[in-house]
């Protein structure tokens, strides 16, 4: 291997951990040679590979995640991108071809590769899955009825790999479809990287909500867990969204998670799907 794929490997286990230090290389000759004692164990570790478009993928997520390339913008060509990292041109190909799949990127028909952002029109329903039963798609109106800076609860702070009684901002609103209540949203939401979210900036700021985080907060939502359950309409519920209590809606928690699977978001929803429904595809 010559000094350029060697350096590959190396930058590439820092940005995916992905491949073990082999017998031999740099990282196994920095590694603590034992106890000092010639009779204690040595521990045995199997050596995991990472195939090279894999390596390449990381390498390329590392330049999102640090900045390299902003929300929207153009990425260095296929043949650009080979020849920084000294690969071949079909690997780097295989690589953008994952990250485009997983929405990282996105491909334009003679225009090149751009970074996905939140702005995009399609992006506006990755997350929003409550679709109308008649018509086509659309995004709700929102009213905020809450935004403040409290201490996390226990079981918010364990979703969010916070500790228990960090800051956080939590937000409430309802979301109306056509002027009809739909959906009641709670959102908790980390303090130190949303710091300066108030309610006003919620108000004023026009369109999506994860677009306003990617611009002004420079917190991209990469992929969601999501929790679904069937329930029935407490008092305060039925309240904001006009109906009995004892009505049937949709209950979902989400985690949202930016790079580096960092989780940077907790949504608790109920839907009313008397006129809607959770629409999701399966691949």
């Amino acid at each position: 291997m010559n000094s350029a794929s060697s350096n590959l490997t190396t930058n590439a286990t820092a940005a995916s951990g992905a491949v073990s230090p082999t017998a031999g290389s740099p990282a196994a000759a920095a590694a603590p040679a034992g106890s000092g004692n010639p009779a204690a164990p040595v521990a045995s570790a199997s050596p995991t590979f990472s195939p090279l478009y894999q390596q390449i993928k990381a390498l390329i997520t590392q330049s999102l995640q640090s900045g390299e390339w902003k929300p929207g913008e153009l990425i260095p060509s296929e043949v650009e991108l080979a020849g920084r990292f000294k690969v071949s041109q079909g690997t780097v190909r295989k690589a953008i071809d994952e990250l485009a799949a997983e929405n990282l990127v996105m491909r334009r028909q003679g225009k090149g590769t751009f970074v996905s952002t939140h702005h995009e029109a399609r992006a506006h329903f990755r997350f929003l899955r409550l679709v109308p039963d008649e018509g086509v798609p659309h995004y709700p109106e929102s009213k905020f009825l809450e935004v403040r800076r409290v201490r996390a609860p226990a079981d918010v702070a364990r979703l969010m790999e916070l500790k228990s009684g960090d800051a956080v901002i939590f937000i409430k609103r309802v979301q109306y479809f056509d002027g009809v209540p739909t959906i009641v949203e709670e959102l908790w939401l980390p303090g130190l990287i949303f710091k300066g979210l108030t309610a006003e900036r919620l108000v004023e700021y026009k369109g999506p909500m994860y677009g306003l985080f990617e611009t002004e907060f420079g917190t991209r939502m990469i992929r969601a867990s999501e929790q679904i359950r069937a329930v029935c309409a407490d008092a305060d519920a039925a309240q904001l969204l006009n109906i009995q209590a004892g009505t049937p809606l949709l209950s979902s928690e989400r985690v949202s998670f930016t790079y580096g699977d960092k989780p940077v978001e907790l949504r608790r929803g109920l839907y009313l799907t008397s006129h809607h429904h959770y629409q999701n595809e399966l691949s």
